[in-house]
């Protein structure tokens, strides 16, 4: 395989040559461009009143590239013989199966560099064909969601999809792909929803609410045995990161709930750490907690779920792990 720096070199060749040749519409790996232009370009269709969306998943992408379509798309834009064999080469070089390298004529390896930009080289014909109608789409990578205003439209262009990515030898993953209501779907990580005024605003889809929190869940185990420094670091970072990503939601109350629930955990964390009940008892008069709360906390220490929700959100509040550096989720201080 070529070297990643011969890549990153052919890639800095070929990106400002390509780039702007590429439709508008696209947003993926471009310089310029990201995940959240193209969910706000999304929003603005809806808010148009086009609620019907062609949610069109690719089947394996870019493992089913096929290199001679993609090359016959490349030379159409590239007229550089020595460049055209560096990224045949590139394409074909073999993979490790079982410590045997095997050639291949289809698929773009994952991870490097070039592959993206040759992505969108492929795909830009589907984005061109797509503008020639007249339809309105947005396309970040293999991810492509046309908004219309009726189903009869969206299975019109379910099916010009699947004819245009036939032309390509790509497939759709039917069991993935589906025209329907936009509220039902999610883009990138977020869905839509309608607030008063017929206001469409962002809000965190619930594979990306749920994925989240089973991160939280294994980061927070009462059974790995860590420190309550370290989880918090972890905590920290991965929260932070998860945030940024996601700050153009409008949900406050559902992030607000998020808040209180991974404090809730880490309070039964740090009863599960404290163990005993004079340590418990001890370490809530050191912070603040009134008699009676230390010493029934401490009795009811192997409760520590129940026990963590009832009492100690007085003794240790959201103030405490602000102090801790835990990031909030939702806007604004909250207290509870």
């Amino acid at each position: 395989m070529l070297d990643r720096l011969i890549q990153q070199s052919i890639l800095q060749v070929l990106q400002p040559r390509f780039d702007p040749t590429f439709s508008e519409h696209s947003y993926g790996f471009r310089p310029g461009r990201n995940a959240h232009q193209a969910v706000r370009a999304a929003q603005g269709h809806v808010q148009e009143g086009k609620r019907i969306v062609v949610d069109a998943d690719l089947e394996q992408f870019f493992d089913r590239v096929n290199h001679d379509v993609l090359m016959g798309r490349v030379a159409q834009r590239l007229a550089d013989r020595r460049l055209l064999s560096l990224i045949r080469r590139y394409l074909n070089a073999g993979m490790m199966q079982q410590g045997v390298v095997r050639e291949r004529d289809e698929g773009t390896p994952q991870g490097s560099p070039l592959s993206p930009l040759l992505a969108n080289v492929l795909l830009d014909e589907v984005d061109r064909a797509l503008e020639a109608r007249g339809l309105a789409f947005v396309r970040y990578a293999d991810d492509l969601n046309i908004y219309v205003r009726s189903w009869r439209a969206g299975r019109d262009a379910m099916e010009t999809l699947r004819r245009l990515y036939g032309r390509l030898r790509l497939r759709l993953n039917e069991q993935k792909s589906a025209v329907a209501r936009v509220w039902s779907r999610t883009f990138l990580g977020y869905s839509f929803w309608a607030a008063p005024g017929r206001t469409v605003k962002p809000r965190i889809g619930s594979e990306a609410l749920n994925a989240m929190k089973h991160r939280v869940r294994t980061i927070t185990a009462r059974t790995r045995g860590r420190s309550m420094t370290a989880v918090i670091s972890e905590l920290r970072r991965y929260l932070t990161g998860w945030k940024a990503y996601f700050q153009l939601a409008e949900s406050p109350q559902i992030l607000g709930e998020c808040d209180e629930w991974i404090r809730h955990r880490l309070r039964a964390l740090q009863l599960k750490q404290w163990k005993r009940g004079p340590v418990i008892y001890r370490e809530l008069r050191r912070l603040g907690a009134p008699e009676w709360l230390a010493r029934a906390t401490a009795a009811g220490r192997r409760r520590r779920w129940f026990t963590a929700a009832v009492g100690l959100n007085s003794a240790m509040p959201a103030r405490y792990y602000d102090q801790l550096g835990v990031p909030r989720m939702g806007p604004g201080p909250l207290t509870f």
